[in-house]
C-alpha cells in the first residue's frame, strides 16, 4: 500500500490513503524547504520524527512566524493558513491529513514550481 513520491526537496512516503484520511512520512534534506503554501480544504497535523525543522506558519494577524520544531514536537495546520517546512538538519516528518492531496496553493517556491496542486 505504501508509495514513494520523489520531490525536489527529498521525498514523501504515503503509507495510508483512504477516502477520509492520508498518512505520510516526509523526508526533507538539510538546507531544503517546501513551498510557502496554503490549502483551501486540507487540514493536517505534523509531528517531527527525527531532526530539526524551521517551521513557518501564518498567525492570526496574518504574519509569518518561524518556529523551531525538534523531535517529538507537533503542529496543526488549518485550511487557509500559509505555512512552509524547512530542514535545518535532515528531517523526517509524520503528517496526517484529510485526503485532498492536490489541494496546494503555492505562494513562493525555491524550485520554480508555480502551479498549484
Amino acid at each position: 500500500m505504501s508509495r514513494r513520491v520523489e520531490k525536489p526537496w527529498g521525498h514523501e512516503e504515503i503509507w495510508a490513503e483512504t477516502e477520509r484520511y492520508v498518512g505520510k512520512i516526509l523526508f526533507i534534506r538539510a538546507g531544503h524547504r517546501l513551498s510557502l503554501q496554503h490549502h483551501e480544504i486540507k487540514d493536517e497535523t505534523i509531528r517531527i520524527l527525527r531532526g530539526t525543522m524551521a517551521f513557518e506558519m501564518e498567525n492570526d494577524a496574518g504574519e509569518i512566524v518561524t518556529h523551531t520544531l525538534t523531535e517529538g514536537m507537533s503542529a496543526h495546520i488549518r485550511p487557509h493558513r500559509r505555512h512552509r517546512m524547512g530542514a535545518v538538519t535532515d528531517v523526517e516528518v509524520l503528517e496526517v491529513s484529510t485526503p485532498e492531496l492536490g489541494d496546494v496553493v503555492r505562494h513562493e517556491d525555491d524550485y520554480g514550481r508555480t502551479e498549484s496542486g
